[in-house]
C-alpha cells in the first residue's frame, strides 16, 4: 500500500467509528443489522419449533393431555378414606380435627372428578361404587362431628333451653319450689366448676329463676374455656346442665295433675260442706254462683271437659252478668257462640258492640240475629243503633220485631222516625206493636205522641201500647 492510500483507509476506518462515513458504508451497516435481526428471529423460530416438537413427543410418550389425566380409581379413593379414618382415630385436638375435615373435603373433590364404573342396570343386586364411597364419606363426617367439642356454646345453648322451660311451664306451688331448688343446685355446680360467685338463694318466682340462669350463662361465657385445654370442665358443665334439665322435668306442673286435682288445688271445692247435688262439681258451681265468684265459674267452664258442666257454667254466667266474663265470652262469640253473646248482653259492656254489629246482619243465621239484636239492645250503646235500625226492613218479621224492641232498649232518640214509619206501614201487627213498645221505651214527648194516635188501631196489641202512651203522658 502506498503512503498516499494509507490515510484514506485510516479515515475510512475512523469514519466508521465516528459515524461520518458516506452513504454506502451506512447502508451496509443497516443491512447487517437487518440481517442480524432476521437471523435472531429465525433462531427463535427454530427454538419454538424444537420446543413444540418436544411437547408433541412428550404427549406421544404419555398418550394423553395433562388436562385429560384420569382421576383416582375406586381402590385409591377407598385407600384415601382409610387414611382419613386413621387420622380421625389419632386426632386429639381441634386442629387435628380441622385437618381431618380438610382431607375429607379433598376426597370429595377427587370423587367428583373420578370416572367410576356404572352399576349394571339389569342386575338388581349390583352395587354402585360411587354411592358406597359417598356413604363412607357421610359416615366419616358424622364421626368427625361426634368427636368435636364439647364447646362453651353447647353449655350456653343447654342453659338457654332450661330458661325457656322455666318461663313456659305452668308450675304448681309445689313445682315452683322444686324448680327453685333445682336452679340453686345448678348455680352451686357452676361455682364449683368455674370458681365464680353466682350461687345464691333464689326467690320462688319465675322471673327470679330466669334471672339466676342468665347469670349462669354470663359466668360460662366469661370463663373463656378452650375446647382442648378445658374439655373436662366443659363436659362437667354439660353434665350439670343435664342434671338441671332432669330436676326441672321432675318438678310438678299443672298438666301433671288430673282436672279434679287441679280444681282442688285452686280451691274450687272449698265451698262445699257436703254434697247436695251430684256430681259435686255442680254443687260447687251453684255455691260459687250464689257467692258471686265469677272467677271460679269461669275456671270450671275452662277446665271441665263436659257438656253438662259447660251448659251450667254458661247459664250461671248469664244470670250473674259479671264483667269478668267479657273477655272469655268475646273469644267464644267470635266463633258465633250464641250463649256467649247472650252473656255479653247481660254484662252490658260496650266492648263487644263493634263485633256484634256485624252479626246483626247475619241473614243466613236468623237465630244469631235474634240473640245479637237482643244483646245490642241490652248493652244499650248508641254505637249499635244504626246496625239495629237497618234490620227494621229485614225480610223476616221476627227480625224486624226484635230490631224494633232492641231500639227501644237502646233508647236513642234518632230511632223515633224510623220506628214511627214501621208503626204506620209494616204489614205485621206484631212488628207494629214492637215499634209502639219501643217508642214508649224511648219515652220522649214526640215518641209518645206518635203512639197515642193508634188508640183505635185495628190490632189490639197496638191499641194496648197506645193506652200506655196516654197513661205515661198523663203521669207527666
Amino acid at each position: 500500500m502506498s503512503e498516499d492510500e494509507a490515510p484514506d483507509e485510516e479515515r475510512a476506518e475512523g469514519g466508521d467509528e465516528e459515524g461520518t462515513a458516506g452513504d454506502e458504508p451506512e447502508e451496509e451497516t443497516s443491512n447487517e443489522a437487518v440481517d442480524g435481526t432476521e437471523e435472531a428471529s429465525e433462531a427463535e423460530d427454530v427454538e419454538e419449533d424444537t420446543a413444540a416438537d418436544e411437547d408433541e413427543n412428550d404427549d406421544d410418550d404419555s398418550g394423553t393431555d395433562s388436562d385429560d389425566e384420569p382421576g383416582l380409581s375406586e381402590e385409591e379413593l377407598h385407600e384415601a378414606l382409610d387414611d382419613a379414618e386413621g387420622m380421625l382415630e389419632e386426632a386429639e385436638t381441634e386442629a387435628d380435627l380441622d385437618e381431618v375435615e380438610a382431607t375429607i373435603e379433598a376426597i370429595e373433590v377427587d370423587l367428583g372428578a373420578a370416572e367410576l364404573p356404572e352399576p349394571d342396570e339389569e342386575d338388581e343386586d349390583a352395587e354402585d361404587p360411587r354411592e358406597e364411597l359417598e356413604s363412607r364419606i357421610e359416615e366419616l363426617r358424622s364421626e368427625l362431628e361426634d368427636q368435636r367439642g364439647p364447646y362453651t356454646e353447647d353449655v350456653v345453648e343447654a342453659i338457654e333451653s332450661e330458661v325457656d322451660t322455666v318461663e313456659e311451664e305452668e308450675w304448681t306451688d309445689d313445682g315452683l319450689e322444686e324448680a327453685t331448688a333445682a336452679v340453686e343446685a345448678f348455680l352451686t355446680a357452676i361455682d364449683d366448676l368455674l370458681s365464680d360467685d353466682v350461687a345464691d338463694s333464689v326467690d320462688e318466682d319465675v322471673d327470679a329463676l330466669t334471672a339466676a340462669l342468665e347469670r349462669a350463662i354470663a359466668a360460662v361465657e366469661a370463663g373463656d374455656l378452650d375446647p382442648d385445654a378445658d374439655s373436662e370442665t366443659i363436659a362437667a358443665l354439660l353434665e350439670a346442665t343435664d342434671d338441671l334439665e332432669s330436676d326441672l322435668d321432675d318438678a310438678e306442673v299443672w298438666l301433671d295433675l288430673s282436672v279434679r286435682e287441679r280444681m282442688q288445688r285452686q280451691g274450687f271445692y272449698d265451698v262445699l260442706s257436703h254434697y247436695k247435688d251430684y256430681p259435686p262439681e255442680w254443687s260447687a258451681l251453684k255455691e260459687h254462683e250464689k257467692r258471686g265468684n265469677a272467677d271460679m265459674v269461669l275456671l270450671a267452664f275452662e277446665m271441665f271437659d263436659s257438656d253438662f258442666m259447660e251448659e251450667h257454667c254458661l247459664s250461671a254466667l248469664k244470670r250473674m252478668g259479671d264483667e269478668r266474663a267479657v273477655e272469655p265470652m268475646m273469644e267464644l262469640a267470635q266463633k258465633r257462640n250464641k250463649p256467649a253473646i247472650e252473656i255479653l248482653g247481660k254484662v252490658a259492656s260496650d266492648e263487644p258492640v263493634e263485633m256484634l254489629r256485624e252479626y246483626a246482619a247475619a241473614e243466613k243465621d236468623p237465630q244469631l240475629q235474634y240473640v245479637t239484636l237482643k244483646a245490642l239492645g241490652e248493652i244499650g250503646s248508641e254505637e249499635g243503633t244504626q246496625a239495629v235500625a237497618d234490620q227494621l226492613v229485614a225480610e223476616s218479621y221476627e227480625v224486624r220485631s226484635r230490631a224494633a224492641r232492641a231500639l227501644g232498649l237502646i233508647g236513642d232518640t234518632r230511632a223515633v222516625d224510623p220506628l214511627s214509619t214501621v208503626l204506620a206501614d209494616d204489614e205485621s201487627d206484631v212488628v207494629r206493636a214492637s215499634a209502639a213498645w219501643a217508642l214508649n221505651q224511648i219515652g220522649t214527648e214526640s215518641a209518645l205522641s206518635v203512639v197515642r194516635e193508634y188508640a183505635e188501631d185495628r190490632a189490639y196489641i197496638v191499641q194496648s201500647e197506645a193506652k200506655k202512651a196516654e197513661t205515661a203522658t198523663a203521669g207527666v
